[in-house]
């Protein structure tokens, strides 16, 4: 399954007309759930979707309203019911085997909280102009910045905070490789605060920083969305515009993360990344804000995906000791503070960065891992990856 998103421009009558379909969904959704709830708590039976789905004629024939909603659309509403319950009890099963989350049982949305409608199996029409036909609603402009390959299976429509408007549609394809063939290369990827990433071949790659860059812009909206009435339309006003900034910055992070994960899978077999909980690793408020600016996660989502659609590899090794393992001899290093930018082991003398040291660590695990074993490796002889980078620095700030 893939998915294609692209950008939609609504006129302002259409725009009334879907924000008016997602009110009516999200009401939908909130009385399926109290349905559900109710038969639980007073009639001790479990609805079904099909029970819940089988109510929307009816539904329809007392709430004309609903009338100019397409059924499909109604129906996903019922299965989004659905699957939140259904989640919900895969949780509390994780919980009870050991499992550290919470069940989170399935809530009611409140405004502003459904921001999207989904169209199953039919209901719309890509038109040859490269705009979407929505039943009940009528031709969207959509910007159709490239070819959709495969059977489309659903359409997804939502809105984000900043007021935009999105058409998801996923697809059903075979594998296609994008890329020029098998390149027999492998790289490991240490990535880190100071450097956002150091590969096993040398090449460093330093960090966007976008939120950092944009926290006096972000400050400003704040600051002037603080000073409206609440619920005024100023306040509307003020909202967009702070929502817009942070859009920006994910905007930016996402470009980023598509550049650079395409061009490492463009240039090698495997790629291997450390499985990083970082999750937990949020919770230091110190670094925090750094960690979420960084984006570790959305480089090996995205580096993933892209992999698996060219018949590529990514594999995920355990992070322990990757810094203090000597990468020319094996030996740990316990005592190494995280001030010292420069491992120097203290069995056979070997000198490196701490970064690149931890990098071809990284590396040597993955390929045996996918039992490749641990080549010969020496960082020079390899030849860098044409990515923006800069020469390993020697000194700065802590990062692991």
């Amino acid at each position: 399954m893939k998915a294609y998103k692209f950008r939609l421009y609504p006129s302002s009558e259409q725009e009334i007309k879907l924000n008016k379909q997602i009110e009516l969904c999200r009401q939908l959704y909130n009385s399926f759930l109290i349905e559900r709830r109710y038969a639980y708590r007073e009639q001790k039976k479990s609805l079904t979707y099909n029970y819940q789905q089988n109510e929307i004629p009816e539904l329809k024939n007392t709430f004309v309203e609903y009338k100019g909603v397409h059924s499909q659309v109604l129906q996903d509403v019922a299965q989004r019911v659905n699957r939140a319950y259904k989640n919900f009890f895969r949780r509390n099963n994780e919980k009870k085997q050991g499992k550290r989350q919470k069940a989170g049982f399935p809530r009611l949305k409140g405004k502003g909280q459904y921001k999207s409608l989904t169209y199953p199996q039919s209901g719309f029409l890509i038109l040859e102009n490269g705009h979407v036909e929505l039943s009940k609603i009528g031709i969207i402009r959509m910007f159709k910045h490239r070819e959709i390959n495969g059977d489309i299976k659903t359409l997804n429509i939502s809105r984000d905070s900043a007021g935009n408007w999105y058409a998801s549609f996923s697809v059903e394809q075979e594998n296609q490789s994008f890329i020029n063939g098998p390149t027999e290369n492998t790289i490991g990827a240490d990535v880190g605060l100071l450097h956002f990433a150091t590969f096993s071949d040398g090449t460093v790659v330093d960090p966007p920083k976008f939120l950092r860059k944009a926290e006096k812009s972000i400050g400003k909206a704040q600051r002037n969305l603080s000073q409206k009435k609440r619920g005024s339309s100023n306040s509307n006003k003020a909202k967009i515009t702070l929502s817009k900034r942070y859009k920006k910055v994910k905007n930016q992070r996402e470009d980023f993360a598509h550049k650079l994960s395409k061009n490492i899978v463009d240039n090698n077999d495997v790629i291997v990344f450390e499985n990083l909980n970082v999750a937990g690793m949020v919770k230091n408020h110190h670094l925090a804000k750094s960690i979420a600016d960084a984006s570790w996660s959305t480089l090996v989502q995205y580096t993933n995906y892209k992999a698996e659609g060219a018949g590529k590899e990514v594999v995920l090794v355990d992070p322990r000791n990757t810094s203090k393992t000597c990468s020319c001899c094996g030996h740990i290093k316990d005592d190494l503070e995280l001030s010292q930018r420069i491992f120097v082991c203290g069995n056979c003398g070997y000198k490196i960065d701490r970064d690149l040291n931890a990098a071809i660590n990284i590396h040597n695990r993955g390929l045996e891992k996918v039992g490749r074993g641990t080549p010969e490796f020496t960082p020079v002889e390899i030849g860098a990856l044409p990515a923006r980078a800069t020469p390993v620095s020697e000194a700065g700030s802590p990062v692991r």
